[in-house]
């Protein structure tokens, strides 16, 4: 929420929906929305733009903006010489996108608030992050900047001419060059490489500042049991459970912070994104599917809880984020001094919390606590202390508030749903598989326009922008995890509209791979193909896994076709570096090893909530199943053709497993399908 400044101008900001945005509507800088208008104005006045891109819940944003947005000094600068823009990068990825590699071509590393100056063509010339006021501890200043570049603009425009357009041809070069054959020995080095990178005693693939980075942990749960790596079970193993009793989780609340400033997970920076809690939901679930680890159950429960009570709108949709900080400072609203615990609980009970979760009188965050497990031996028993996080919640939320980013984006959405629907199945939470398909109705009455067309957010009762890439890819991605948890056919057939548009869309049907933005959409200096992963996997690692998935699922050579085209896209960029495009190498797990494929007829609809029941038990990521009623038959024939010759019983069930291209004798033992998919013979991830 946005408080009005009662003695302040608004600028042009003010009429936007984006909460990042509206941060800045009181701002003394002109700001102009991305838009015609301000590169208009830019080429009417012949001024250059000053571009800065960032998010509402980005700390370093936040400093920005305080010394330098809010500055008068600053704004007399900017309001005089050049024409300003704000950009929201969670509405608009494509600039984002364009101007982030922008970035990293002139400096060598990228991240936000993201500083960029272009001429009013929109040709980038300057590029970088954050930046003080003034320049200090060998960090340029803005204002330096800024007049360096009037200087420029005004005496030597040709120099930045040049500049631009060299930067603008080195961004246009292709990152992808013509790619081999992607082979099993691409999926093994990826392995390597991050065997290589892990931390053997804490977890994770970094030092500092780490990240979760879920889709590395959800390929190596998936490489484990393919190739029975023992070593990739322990790096996950190690990692899981190093994030949950670290100060990362949080153990009054439930979910995880975006990521951790040291090595051992204990100092996060505390603000909760959506998608980091999405992925790290579907890598605790794969986890826990295929070792049975209660810990991660209690893991997956405790951030569900967090998701639907504190990240869900009234309509089912799914909220971007919490902010890190309140009261000016961060982590303000999650640290605890050692006798506030004790006046909650007791001095007895208070002491044994706080020994438990390592609160002293030192402390361990700028002479505050922040709650973890990592010096405890006995973590496991999560169940200590339960009976008094109540009390520390509801004292916590007396604190001021976080500011919560309340916009609902699409792909974002799409990656809660997909976790919620898999939890969902494996733990027998219908309530998830509820929450899921709810925000899912959402998704497709609200968030998609009526010629079909994906929409990137919705905010207060508008939705705006058409989606990207990732949007259709991702939002595939949830219904054919809400198909797996249901066997509804109606996901699938959803799942495969989805997948047509995104084909439709942004596939390069000459040089292959998928744009990040549509045909239909604003032309940018580039258009990008995004290959490898991020904070989120990339959208094209994604088309290619849901490709792959509707090839084994439907039996349909188009979809087979889409999916080796994409695999060899992609080859080029897996083979210069696997470990980099992580859930690539998890579509190359479905791709390119045996799978099997099931279809089970009947017309009892018990017997297909039997059958789910069954199903949850295990770990079958390899499998696809079809469950084929008289209801359903119709369109199940029309998605996958060859399920018209599997006859539906009168009574009971029939069951037909097929791999690698052959098929078994049917059975009507459904005890005997739970034995022949853990047959470690034919049981091939």
């Amino acid at each position: 929420m946005i408080v009005p400044h009662t003695d302040k101008k608004a600028n042009r900001l003010i009429d936007e929906k984006s909460p990042y945005l509206l941060q800045h509507a009181y701002n003394p800088v002109d700001w102009y929305p991305w838009g015609e208008e301000a590169f208009e104005k830019a080429r009417t006045e012949d001024k250059p733009v000053f571009l800065s891109i960032g998010y509402s819940t980005c700390h370093w944003c936040h400093v920005m903006e305080r010394e330098s947005f809010e500055d008068d000094e600053v704004a007399k600068v900017l309001n005089e010489h050049f024409v300003s823009i704000k950009v929201d990068r969670e509405e608009r990825p494509d600039v984002d996108a364009v101007y982030m590699q922008a970035c990293q071509a002139m400096t060598g590393q990228g991240g936000w608030p993201m500083t960029v100056l272009l001429f009013p063509d929109k040709t980038p010339f300057f590029a970088g992050t954050y930046f003080p006021k003034r320049a200090r501890y060998g960090a340029a200043g803005l204002l330096d900047i800024l007049d360096s570049c009037i200087h420029l603009w005004q005496a030597d425009r040709a120099a930045l001419q040049k500049q631009g357009q060299a930067l603008l041809h080195h961004m246009k070069e292709p990152q992808v060059k013509a790619g081999r054959e992607l082979t099993r020995q691409d999926v093994r080095t990826g392995f390597k490489q991050l065997q290589l990178r892990f931390d053997g005693k804490n977890g994770g693939f970094s030092t500092a500042p780490k990240f979760p980075t879920p889709h590395n942990l959800i390929f190596l749960t998936r490489f484990a049991a393919v190739e029975k790596e023992n070593a990739a079970r322990e790096m996950v193993s190690l990692t899981l459970r190093q994030m949950f009793r670290g100060g990362i989780f949080d153990h009054i609340g439930g979910g995880f912070s975006r990521y951790s400033t040291d090595s051992r997970w204990l100092v996060p920076h505390f603000e909760k994104m959506l998608y980091d809690n999405a992925l790290l939901l579907l890598a605790y679930t794969e986890a826990y599917q295929v070792w049975g680890d209660e810990l991660y159950k209690t893991v997956i429960e405790r951030t569900v809880d967090y998701v639907l009570r504190e990240m869900t709108g009234e309509e089912g949709g799914f909220f971007s984020a919490q902010d890190a900080d309140s009261e000016g400072k961060e982590g303000h609203f999650y640290v605890f001094r050692p006798e506030e615990i004790t006046a909650l609980l007791g001095e007895k009970d208070g002491a044994a919390f706080c020994h438990w979760f390592g609160v002293t009188d030192r402390g361990n965050f700028e002479g505050t606590n922040i709650l973890n497990l990592l010096h405890n031996p006995s973590y496991e028993d999560t169940d200590a202390f339960r009976e008094h996080i109540p009390a520390l919640y509801n004292y916590r939320q007396k604190r001021a508030h976080l500011l919560t980013d309340d916009k609902r984006l699409t792909a974002w959405n799409a990656l809660m749903i997909a976790a919620l629907a898999k939890a969902g199945h494996a733990l027998e939470r219908p309530d998830y598989l509820t929450a899921a398909s709810r925000a899912m109705d959402f998704i497709q009455k609200t968030l998609t326009g009526p010629d079909g067309r994906l929409y990137v957010r919705w905010r207060e009762g508008e939705a705006a922008g058409h989606g990207f890439l990732d949007d259709y890819a991702f939002v595939c991605l949830a219904l054919l995890s809400l198909y797996d948890g249901t066997l509804h056919i109606d996901y699938l057939a959803k799942a495969a509209c989805v997948a047509e548009e995104m084909c439709r869309l942004f596939e390069d049907t000459e040089k292959g791979g998928f744009y990040l933005y549509g045909e239909d959409s604003e032309r940018l200096a580039l258009r990008p193909k995004e290959t490898y992963d991020g904070a989120m996997p990339s959208g094209n690692s994604v088309a290619w896994y849901v490709l792959a998935r509707l090839a084994q699922i439907t039996g349909e050579s188009a979809w087979l076709e889409r999916s080796v085209r994409q695999a060899r896209f992609l080859a080029a960029a897996i083979s210069d570096y696997p470990s980099a495009s992580c859930f690539a190498l998890t579509a190359a797990l479905l791709a390119l090893y045996p799978t099997r494929e099931v279809v089970i007829t009947a017309r009892d609809g018990e017997i297909q909530k039997d059958v789910l029941r069954r199903l949850s038990r295990l770990y079958l990521p390899d499998v696809a199943v079809i469950f084929r009623t008289p209801e359903n038959a119709k369109t199940l024939e029309r998605l996958a053709p060859f399920t018209a010759a599997y006859p539906i019983p009168e009574t009971g069930a029939m069951v037909y497993i097929c791999q690698n291209n052959t098929c078994a004798p049917p059975f009507a033992d459904l005890d005997e399908l739970e034995r022949r998919l853990l047959n470690a013979e034919t049981q091939t991830i």
